[in-house]
């Protein structure tokens, strides 16, 4: 904690960013673009420093910042040497033009690099809140859309970013998908037409939570995350959203055992999946779940969702069986089986992967010998506003705060600087 304050403190006096009316500065971790990467290639433009007073670094110079045996390490132009594992990069002065390129995407203010787990280069990116809002917006929602929309989005966006401050947001949907200096002119509008603007309830921030599509109908916080019902998350019909709907299929037997030829050496690497779109997730969420080494899935034998459902009509439990063939670092192949019990839906989709299996929302699973279907409505958990339904109600000629009160009833826009 120490040395984020430190750094936060030289970034808004060495800028000259601070002044008695400061913008609420965000930290965020760059990970949607990076990845986890053992290096990133790096550049700026604009006059950049280090807090280390014996390293220059040079504007338009690429460098390769990686990691070594759990070190930093920093190479270009006339440098090749270690550096500190927290490392940082400050602009003399802030500003469009002061940016720094990670993989040649651009970002605005301040950039630390850590090394994250021994083997990552984890950038972490600190700027003024409403910058981030403008590398925001323009990614969770359609730049075209009505610009009412817009401010809505901006609204819900930086109301969750300020009940978030005091962490380390990440860039992924985990919290709010952020682009960098990735601005649109027409989103930006958005941002600064609403400066400064919050959604509270009670005098308090709500966490102005949203989602792509609610399938027609919202959700309450307590049904998905837990806790406390709150009243500004209520349940009912929206005629807004447009229902968005989806399916997809999933084949029972992905591949055959018997078929393999364990006599060929390169066996292994010839095994395909038939639904490899899902059966990636799934190994992947197999690997969290203690399997280590290569996972290749054999079948699906059971695939069930029970009929219990909320007041939404949302699904609650449900159940799924894997069969999988696991190969251990030393070439020993076993056979190993997953199963999920009548447990609740949240641990199940992401086996199968919430770009596919959309929401919770599920009109029909049907199976027969060979495969499953199922079908359903909306994208995301459906609490708060659906992103959709507001650019609907702003083509229909309703104001932002029009669609804010639709979706968080009964809560109150503020300027949070003077609260």
């Amino acid at each position: 904690m120490k040395k984020i304050l430190f750094f936060t403190f030289i970034f808004l006096f060495v800028t000259g960013i601070y002044t008695g009316d400061a913008e609420e500065m965000v930290r965020v971790r760059l990970e949607n673009f990076v990845g986890n990467a053992d290096e990133v290639q790096l550049r700026f433009k604009g006059e950049y420093f280090t807090l280390d007073p014996t390293l220059s670094l040079q504007e338009g110079v690429n460098y390769r910042l990686y990691v070594k045996n759990g070190n930093l390490y920093l190479k270009g132009g006339e440098i090749n040497q270690q550096v500190e594992n927290s490392f940082a990069l400050i602009p003399r002065s802030y500003n469009e033009t002061y940016r720094v390129y990670i993989d040649e995407r651009p970002y605005l203010g301040a950039m630390e690099f850590q090394v994250e787990n021994n083997h990552f280069v984890r950038p972490v990116n600190q700027l003024p809140l409403e910058d981030y809002l403008k590398g925001v917006v323009p990614l969770e929602v359609f730049p075209s859309w009505n610009i009412e929309a817009l401010k809505a989005q901006a609204l819900a966006a930086r109301t969750y970013a300020v009940s978030h401050l005091k962490e380390d947001m990440d860039d992924t949907t985990y919290y709010q998908v952020y682009g960098g200096y990735a601005w649109n002119v027409r989103t930006t509008k958005a941002v600064e037409a609403t400066k400064g603007q919050v959604i509270t309830y009670d005098n308090k921030l709500i966490d102005a939570f949203y989602s792509a599509s609610n399938g027609g109908m919202t959700e309450n916080n307590k049904n998905v995350w837990g806790g406390a019902s709150k009243s500004f998350y209520p349940i009912k019909e929206d005629p807004f959203d447009p229902i968005h709907p989806w399916e997809f299929t999933l084949s029972k037997l992905q591949i055959n055992l018997e078929d393999i030829d364990w006599e060929n050496v390169k066996a292994w690497d010839g095994l395909r999946e038939k639904d490899k779109n899902i059966t990636d997730v799934m190994k992947k969420s197999i690997n969290r779940q203690g399997y280590a080494g290569d996972i290749v899935i054999l079948s699906i034998p059971k695939f069930e969702v029970h009929p219990k459902k909320y007041q939404s009509n949302r699904s609650i439990t449900g159940s799924i069986e894997v069969e999988f063939l696991q190969r251990l670092i030393d070439g020993t192949i076993l056979l190993g089986n997953v199963t999920l019990e009548n447990v609740n839906l949240n641990r199940i989709r992401p086996m199968i992967g919430g770009a596919i299996f959309k929401s919770y929302y599920i009109d029909s699973l049907e199976s027969d010998e060979t495969k499953y279907v199922m079908r359903g409505r909306g994208f995301g958990h459906g609490v708060g506003m659906s992103q959709w339904g507001a650019s609907i109600m702003g083509d229909k000629g309703k104001k932002y705060d029009e669609i804010i009160q639709f979706y968080f009833p009964g809560t109150t826009i503020i300027n949070f600087e003077n609260k």
